[in-house]
């Protein structure tokens, strides 16, 4: 139809709209994915955070509730990765997202299988590296954006990597509305992504306790980047967690991380031994120290604690600078309805500024 904002993302995913829900952990379920696709945009499932032996019912119960294309993600150092790239091949996902891995093999295995394979990285090195191992798109997130983040913001590394690839580029890190997308696409990129956003609406799983702390943020400052959590950068909204966990000492760190570690082995299935290998199958990528390497357990128990339990105080609160400025939940598909209208209606009037000369 006129004025559609129909771009090649659109073509390579099978959405209506160029507007991408990311899969951030324990927050993108099954519902919160449907309800993006439904509204034209389109969803990841955390399949990075799935529990084992549970991935498949997860596709499946997206597949009850929508009829439209979807995506998972994944990363390989996770126990069940292999579990993951099975059932997306098996039941012809559309895309899959990853950040750590996987190799080329991996992605020319996803790709013969006809699945989009769609990393986000955060600095322009790994764009150039993600094509060359064989990306059909990739996603950028500048270090507005939260969780894991980079330290080039949205507006000088989308440009940097629109340079250098030659496949389409989704721009993720500050964005929350129509004025977003429409600058996006006047930078050149093929749409938007946004986690933040999607997670402040009503159809995300996160508690309301959480919630209510997302939305009386209205200072961006705050929602901060620390390494405190597992050792890599991190932009969460302050609290006490966050402040207690800066406190701490190293050892204090190692020796907490250590006591979450069991306790995810045990939801995992893994004994210490399968605990230890998998430790030094991440060591052994030079992608992580050791001591990020022993302190990554720290991260799923505490945001778990935040966004699944509801507890904003002594939890973690994954989140994007974009927090401060949303000051109402909608449902995604009045969201994305506005979003689109919003950005129709700046590329007109920027349209008009041109026909003006």
């Amino acid at each position: 139809m006129p004025g559609e904002l129909h771009t090649v993302l659109c073509e390579r995913l099978g959405c209506r709209f160029p507007i991408v829900q990311t899969a951030m952990g324990w927050v993108a379920d099954a519902r919160l994915v449907a309800a993006t696709c439904n509204a034209g945009g389109f969803g990841f499932f955390a399949g990075a955070t799935a529990v084992p032996g549970d991935v498949e019912n997860q596709i499946l119960a997206i597949k009850r509730l929508t009829e439209k294309p979807f995506g998972v993600n994944f990363h390989m150092f996770q126990p069940n990765a292999e579990e993951v790239i099975a059932a997306v091949i098996r039941h012809k996902v559309r895309a899959v997202s990853y950040g750590r891995g996987p190799d080329a093999k991996t992605v020319r295995r996803l790709r013969d299988a006809g699945v989009v394979c769609m990393p986000t990285v955060g600095a322009l090195k790994h764009a150039v590296k993600a094509v060359e191992l064989g990306a059909d798109i990739v996603t950028i997130q500048g270090s507005e954006g939260g969780g894991h983040t980079g330290a080039v913001p949205t507006t000088i590394l989308l440009p940097q990597v629109l340079d250098a690839v030659r496949v389409p580029v989704v721009a993720a890190g500050g964005m929350f509305d129509g004025r977003g997308l429409a600058a996006a696409l006047s930078y050149g990129a093929a749409g938007i992504a946004m986690g933040t956003r999607f997670l402040m609406t009503t159809d995300s799983p996160v508690p309301r306790s959480a919630l209510d702390r997302y939305l009386a943020t209205k200072d961006p400052t705050v929602i901060r980047v620390t390494t405190a959590v597992d050792g890599l950068p991190q932009r969460f909204i302050e609290n006490d967690a966050i402040r207690r966990l800066e406190s701490m000492s190293l050892p204090s760190r190692l020796a907490m991380s250590a006591r979450y570690a069991r306790e995810w082995g045990r939801q995992a299935g893994l004994g210490p031994l399968g605990i230890a290998r998998l430790g030094l199958k991440v060591l052994a990528s030079g992608e992580t120290s050791f001591a990020e390497t022993v302190m990554a357990p720290n991260l799923p128990a505490l945001v778990q604690r935040g966004v699944v339990q509801g507890d904003p105080d002594h939890g973690l609160l994954p989140s994007g600078q974009v927090a401060a400025v949303i000051d109402r939940l909608e449902s995604c598909g009045e969201l994305i309805e506005r979003i689109v209208r919003e950005a129709r209606e700046r590329l007109v009037a920027t349209a008009r500024l041109v026909e003006a000369q």
